[in-house]
């Protein structure tokens, strides 16, 4: 290659050519976004930094590959050398309710009734968030029926406090806080609105949560005091919606869904549980609750539909024993599930996060 074209390689050059790779889920090109950093030019090497805005990122090979291409393509680059790298941004303010300090995103996951694995989902959301690679904690908030504890094999945790926190239990890399630790496990907890809220904001700021991306909020089924508390407590990045296939179940997902819109929190979307059965005998498929019903219910509502969950036996059985099949089976099909579904969600909290801020009219 001629010297005259290589001293045609600039800087400037580089970040031209790779101001055409486009983001497809935010629709902005990779240098206006603010995700390349750190360009070396050595001879005929170029090296630069990719940051993007979640270790999650569905589309991280597809940015890779094409800010590759491009740049292999200038004239005088034989080797490009390339380093991925995660910050996820914090939530954008837009009320006057504080922050939870070292928090970024809090997600609520609820549901319209029970019985339809909504912990179950939250806990393994949370572990395939961790397993790509952000800093993740659960918060149990059904207060009269918690259960997320047991899935994560952190029941008998006894609390300590420091600096007048409560430290939390860690397990599978999630941090949990749970009702269940200050009770004990054959005694009820029948308490009025004003206890719930008050239990839940500190378990919100007096606990020593430490530098999260995502705290997941497994919040008690329906829309009651619970979910009044926590939106009125912190600002949420938003919801997410988990329903079976059969028709009473959409119903009651409907019914979060104007929820979470009445009090203004973001919908991520809908995650279908139990969507369908693999017989592990035949590999026949066996639509228990009927089939479709999430993804339907997501395209009349306009929200997204983050993906659909199989029926498994082993599901069934991690929880029960503190082994949350995303953490212990990660090859199994049900794992893969939760981990699309996982992409998905830090997906759209970029989105919303890094969305432009329309003007006023």
């Amino acid at each position: 290659m001629p010297t005259g074209d290589r001293t045609k390689l600039t800087e400037e050059v580089i970040r031209n050519a790779l101001s055409a790779v486009m983001d497809p889920d935010l629709h902005r090109d990779i240098v206006s976004l603010g995700f390349i950093s750190d360009i070396k030019i050595e001879g005929s090497a170029v090296a630069f930094k990719l940051t993007l805005t979640t270790p999650a990122c569905p589309v991280r090979e597809k940015l890779e590959s094409e800010a590759r291409e491009v740049v292999a393509a200038l004239p005088g680059v034989e080797r490009v050398d390339l380093e991925t790298t995660a910050v996820v941004p914090s939530q954008r303010k837009s009320s006057s309710r504080e922050p939870v300090v070292g928090i970024k995103h809090i997600i609520a996951v609820t549901s319209g009734k029970g019985g339809v694995g909504k912990s179950t989902v939250a806990v393994n959301l949370a572990v395939a968030l961790s397993q790509l690679g952000a800093r993740v904690g659960v918060l149990d908030s059904d207060i009269t029926g918690p259960n997320v504890p047991l899935m994560l094999d952190v029941a008998d945790y006894q609390p300590v406090g420091r600096d007048n926190k409560i430290v939390p239990p860690e397990n599978y890399g999630i941090k949990c806080m749970s009702m269940s630790f200050f009770v004990s496990k054959d005694t009820p907890v029948i308490w009025r609105g004003p206890m719930l809220d008050k239990a839940i904001r500190q378990f919100l700021r007096d606990v020593e949560w430490g530098e999260l991306d995502y705290l997941i909020v497994d919040m008690p089924p329906g829309t009651g005091d619970a979910q009044l508390t926590m939106v009125q407590a912190v600002e949420l990045s938003g919801g997410i919606i988990v329903t079976t296939p059969q028709d009473v179940a959409l119903l009651d997902g409907r019914k979060g869904l104007a929820m979470f819109k009445q009090m203004a929190v973001p919908v991520l979307g809908f995650i279908e549980n139990m969507s369908f059965f693999v017989c592990p005998h035949c590999d026949g498929r066996s639509d228990i609750f009927s089939h479709g019903g999430g993804q339907k219910l997501s395209h009349e509502m306009s929200v997204p539909f983050l993906g659909e969950i199989p029926l498994d036996i082993k599901v069934r059985e991690g929880g029960d024993t503190g082994a949350p099949i995303t953490a212990v089976d990660p090859d199994h099909p049900v794992s893969r599930a939760f981990l699309e579904c996982a992409k998905k969600v830090a997906a759209q909290i970029s989105i919303n996060t890094l969305a432009p801020v329309a003007s006023p009219a």
